[in-house]
């Protein structure tokens, strides 16, 4: 059985991960990309000479910013970025809402569109674009101001454990008491008016006058005003972009996941350091032992800030604010490591967060918080090709063609001509301007020399370079709308959506890649998240309607697809066919076919309200699914008629029945009244034999 490591062993083998991935990404892949932003920023190669030409071509940048829109509208134009599919016709309604809330907070809880420029725009120059996605369990205080608040109110505010008073003003409410002497005093005024009663001698005094009652009557009413902090606690995914400069993984890798060690490395401050492990009550002595490296001069990372001069930061870096220890500048290493850390015997995944030799958090995670995507992906490696490693040859072949053209068009303008040293003014001769006089001794002391004219390989090399281009990387100048030929009369839309898709497919492998690679992990990683950590329902608005979440009583995992189409040669096409089984499914209801419904016609307009390019479908269309069930079409005129004939039937038993209530009626009324008249004569005789006796004992 292993021996659990110390942090010390555990500190010098993060060191030595560190060292090993830096001098491997040092050596080739941070060179290449260093190479490559030169490029793209269009910055000099190095090999100019004074007095030449030095044009730099900008086949990089052009080709790169020519395939962003492409990739942008396929995964940035639309409402759902991915798809998540139900396991079975239970889970349909939570998939639906599984993909909706995801998307939301991908592009609203989070700023959706900026992350995937910037995540394209890596990948597409530095080889891989990276992505840092995790859960953000967060506590903040945010400031409240209450206005006239009553005693209950201010009572009830202060019996909430999570606020803190920070300013209270009280006072009394004049309004209030206003009211309460206006309800007194009208009775009052009404009993001064009467005459006051007689005094009697030796009698108690009066009353006290009417408005010292009310002065001692009256109840004084309190206000407040408040200012408060609240504390709040939360969680929420939060995504954001990884420099590839400050990312890091293991030479062997192949994927981030299965990756023996991956490091995010970051300037921080002292203070944001602090914010972030309170428990440590760090000081500047606490961070030493390679709390700074070579990472601070790192020929990429200056790159990025040499295009508009500011790559010249690091002179006098921090001198500004050297004196404030809480701005001095530390690099924390996030690490990311697959080790026997407890003794187990079995290696585990740990994240570790150093600053030097001082770790500030170890413990053991379920995953890595990265995502990647490339452009070409090698198989069985990490890093891939970009598609400035692609064309960056050819801005070195264009700039060099343009450089001895533009110089052959200055000698051709201007010319170079042969001197008769001593025999001609030279201060004459280099100042150009119209109608100048050159001053010589001699005649013939001042000859043109002959310039080769432009020859058209030339021009025809700069053409082939560009094809080169296009078929490398995708982007054609009919693609561009550069191709003054390409919409010509004699050219069938037929060619032009040939030539365009042909010059696409290459831009729809990239696309491809980034949505099977990192796109769709990315919203997996997402849900994960979510699923895990969201146990409180929220209320969100999802398709134009608010919506309970509670993200933890989904499926542990559903199915994630990302749809991917692009070009407008592709789009063109889809609506065209889309429009033709519109056509097609409503001549089969016209018929009678019973293959088509109304749910099927809405599905495929929807389809094509969102391949024009408009994102909300229920403000064209209205979906059969949601309209309340409609009324059954009217009877047939048989129908009718047999309907008719037994409405009469129903009205001849409800007359019948009529009949049958009145006799039963008359029946009833004449028993009752029978039962009254034979009460009557049992009521006479009763009275006609008490009279009977009475005669009797008269007689008698």
């Amino acid at each position: 059985m292993a021996e659990k490591l110390t942090e010390e062993e555990l500190v010098t083998r993060i060191r030595g991960e560190i060292t090993e991935s830096l001098g491997y990404m040092g050596d080739t892949i941070s060179h290449q990309r260093e190479q490559a932003m030169q490029y793209y920023y269009g910055q000099p190669f190095g090999n100019e000479v004074e007095g030449r030409s030095q044009f730099v071509d900008s086949t990089v940048q052009d080709t790169i910013e020519w395939i962003k829109p492409s990739l942008m509208r396929v995964f940035a134009s639309g409402d759902q970025m991915v798809k998540f599919s139900p396991h079975g016709p239970e889970d349909v309604k939570m998939a639906e809402q599984a993909t909706d809330y995801v998307n939301y907070v991908f592009t609203k809880d989070n700023p959706g569109w900026e992350i995937l420029y910037s995540w394209f725009t890596d990948a597409l120059l530095s080889k891989n674009g990276i992505v840092k996605v995790w859960w953000d369990e967060y506590e903040e205080w945010n400031r409240e101001e209450y206005r006239g608040l009553n005693e209950t109110e201010f009572e009830s505010l202060l019996s909430d454990p999570s606020v803190e008073v920070l300013e209270h003003t009280e006072y009394e409410d004049v309004g209030y008491a206003a009211e309460q002497q206006v309800e007194q005093t009208a009775p009052m005024q009404q009993q001064q008016q009467q005459p006051p009663p007689a005094i009697m001698p030796g009698a108690p005094p009066p009353p006290p006058p009417p408005m010292e009652m009310m002065q001692e009557q009256a109840v004084v009413n309190m206000l407040h005003d408040v200012v408060i902090q609240r504390q709040d606690y939360g969680g929420k995914v939060r995504i954001e972009n990884v420099p590839p400069s400050e990312f890091l993984i293991a030479r062997e890798s192949k994927t981030i996941q299965d990756a023996r060690f991956v490091c995010h490395r970051v300037l921080k401050t002292l203070s944001e350091l602090r914010e972030m492990y309170p428990d440590k009550n760090l000081e500047v002595e606490d961070l030493t032992g390679g709390g700074e490296d070579m990472a601070d001069f790192s020929g990429e990372r200056l790159e990025r800030f040499a295009f508009d001069k500011s790559a010249t930061y690091w002179e006098g870096w921090g001198d500004a604010t050297y004196g404030e220890d809480g701005l001095r500048t530390y690099w924390l290493h996030e690490s990311f490591l697959r080790t026997d850390f407890d003794g187990d015997g079995i290696t585990e995944l740990r994240k570790v967060c150093t600053v030097g030799d001082t770790v500030l958090a170890n413990e053991e995670i379920d995953s890595i918080p990265f995502v990647s995507i490339t452009p070409i992906k090698i198989p069985h490696k990490f890093f891939g090709l970009s598609i400035a490693d692609l064309v960056m040859d050819l801005q070195l072949m264009k700039s060099t063609l343009m450089r001895n053209l533009m110089d052959n068009m200055y000698n051709q303008n201007f010319g170079r001509f042969a001197v008769l040293e001593g025999q001609a003014n030279l201060d004459d001769l280099l100042t150009q301007r119209p109608g100048g006089v050159v001053r010589v001794k001699s005649p013939n002391a001042v000859t043109p020399l002959a310039t080769p004219a432009l020859q058209p390989y030339s021009f025809q090399m700069l053409e082939y370079l560009d094809g080169v281009r296009e078929s490398r990387a995708g982007v054609s100048r009919m693609s561009q709308g550069m191709n003054e030929n390409a919409l010509t009369s004699h050219t069938t839309a037929t060619a032009v959506n040939a030539v365009m898709s042909a010059a696409q497919s290459r831009v729809e492998l990239v696309a491809r890649n980034f949505a099977e690679t990192g796109v769709k992990d990315l919203m997996i990683r997402i849900y994960e998240l979510l699923h895990k950590n969201q146990d409180k329902k929220r209320v969100v608005m999802l398709r134009n309607e608010w919506v309970p979440v509670r993200p933890d009583v989904w499926r542990d995992k559903y199915d994630c697809t990302v749809s991917v189409a692009l070009g407008s040669g592709n789009k063109d096409q889809q609506m065209m066919h889309l429009s033709q089984m519109i056509q097609f499914a409503s001549e089969a209801m016209k018929g009678g076919l019973p293959i088509v419904n109304a749910q099927n016609m809405y599905n495929l307009g929807a389809t094509l309200v969102k391949a024009m390019g408009f994102q909300n479908v229920d403000d064209y269309l209205t979906n059969p699914a949601m309209d309340p069930p409609q009324q059954p079409k009217g009877p047939s005129p048989e129908q009718q008629i047999a309907q008719q004939e037994l409405q009469l039937k129903q009205k001849e038993l409800e007359i019948k029945a009529a009949d049958v209530q009145i006799k039963a009626q008359k029946i009833q009324q004449e028993a009752q009244k029978n039962a009254v008249d034979a009460q009557l004569k049992v009521e006479e005789l009763k009275l006609e034999r008490e009279q009977n006796r009475a005669v009797a004992i008269g007689d008698t």
